[in-house]
């Protein structure tokens, strides 16, 4: 989780009405699932759905309840332990890669903890004390983005685990088609070099590691005008793509060779058909939606072989600022990438895959994390890993901005990753 900026001094319109919706699309997210799948943990970078549920209601519970509600009484003191997650400076979190052998508390009992959280949260909100009211709104604000970010790991995380089930069950059935659409050919717009404004204009909130806005000098570059699709992808496969090293950065080169890696995660041929799980079931690939689930490596070695390169994160941001926050999210129902018709010069920048840039993840120019316990998630993992922008088809749309940095490290794929091409001018 990420610190936030303080927001305006007005507090943010219908705070408890906010609070109430994105805690019921939490649970919303998980009603799909039968008993089971909340408990599995089906990597130790994933954790399973009941601890999500439980972690995020921990955070408004330890954060905003303790210090401000008085008379506030935890449900169970040893939620203190099992759901922390990283914050080493508050207490002694729960090893990552054993949250799946918490068979107890039981879902029930977690849902049960988040209706307590709730019920708390909904006295203070109602009355706040007059002399914390800001700190209290700053710290609600913040863990309502933490909970929206959990929401999209609860997809991913979902989407792994019934992955590894060979049954491929359909984490639901009705979700809605994409459009069957031919996206064009990719095209190049050109964007003019020099000294450019990069990262949070303090309108609203942003994560601390969207800032300090900064200066920063950029050559002329070119991006195309939509994202890989599957198509393009499987040419770079065709071409001996998995099996050419001099696509590869070295590291990328002995993973691929190590895992026996041959095609995106999620991918697999049968009687010569490609097909993708995805949180739909099995389903044929499409091959004119944007290709996803892929490494940095991959995005990279593609990015190589088609003669290009990968856009940095200040290339991506001066393109996107400019456009509207609309695409394949969260409220789409589509949950996978889409094929979309070209409505612009440039599209697809937000929503459908995460993108790949060529920018590590590290802090901007007189970057300072904030004081306590709350600003500790950022600035000790600012070492490798990589930033991706722009969101994808299980991110809230209210969530996303043009400033917004995500990061995972280079070899991670099972989240909603793509990439968009770049050039020289």
């Amino acid at each position: 989780m990420q610190s936030p900026q303080p927001p305006h001094e007005s507090a943010p319109p219908a705070l408890a009405e906010r609070f109430q919706r994105i805690r019921a699309t939490s649970e919303a997210i998980c009603a799909p699932l039968q008993i089971e799948d909340y408990v599995i943990q089906s990597m130790p970078d994933t954790s399973p759905p009941k601890w999500h549920l439980a972690h995020v209601s921990w955070l408004f519970e330890t954060f905003v309840l303790q210090p401000f509600l008085r008379g506030y009484r935890v449900m169970d003191e040893a939620y203190d332990h099992l759901f922390n997650s990283y914050y080493e400076t508050h207490g002694q979190p729960f090893p990552r890669a054993s949250r799946g052998l918490l068979s107890r508390p039981g879902v029930a009992e977690v849902y049960r903890y988040r209706q307590h959280v709730d019920t708390a949260m909904g006295e203070l909100l109602a009355q706040p004390p007059e002399e914390h009211g800001a700190e209290i709104v700053r710290r609600v604000e913040l863990g309502l983005q933490h909970e929206q970010q959990h929401q999209e790991l609860l997809l991913m995380d979902i989407l792994h685990i019934l992955a590894q089930n060979p049954l491929r069950p359909a984490y639901r059935t009705d979700l809605r088609p994409g459009p069957a659409q031919m996206p064009d050919e990719p095209r190049w717009r050109d964007y003019s070099g020099g000294l450019h404004q990069i990262g949070y204009r303090g309108e609203g909130f942003a994560f601390d590691c969207e800032t300090p806005r900064h200066r920063q000098f950029l050559e002329s570059f070119r991006l195309a005008s939509r994202p890989v699709s599957c198509a393009d992808y499987l040419a770079f496969m065709g071409d001996g793509g998995y099996a050419r090293p001099e696509f590869w950065l070295a590291d990328g080169w002995n993973l691929i060779r190590q895992a026996g890696w041959l095609a995106p995660l999620y991918w697999q041929r049968t009687d010569g058909c490609w097909l993708e799980m995805t949180l739909g079931g099995l389903r044929p690939l499409d091959l004119q939606a944007p290709v996803c689930h892929i490494s940095f490596y991959e995005a990279d070695a593609y990015a190589r072989w088609a003669g290009a390169r990968l856009p940095s994160e200040a290339e991506w941001e001066i393109a996107a600022r400019s456009q509207p926050i609309t695409g394949n999210l969260l409220e789409s129902d589509h949950l996978h990438p889409v094929a979309s018709p070209q409505a612009a010069p440039i599209y697809q920048l937000y929503g459908d895959v995460w993108e790949w840039t060529a920018s590590a993840y590290r802090p901007y120019p007189g970057f300072k994390p904030l004081p306590g316990g709350l600003g500790e998630y950022n600035g000790k993992f600012m070492c490798g890993q990589m930033v991706l922008r722009g969101g994808c088809c299980v991110t809230p749309r209210a969530h996303i901005r043009a400033t917004y940095r995500n990061f995972f490290y280079p070899a991670m794929r099972w989240q909603f990753a793509g990439l968009r091409l770049a050039k020289e001018a």
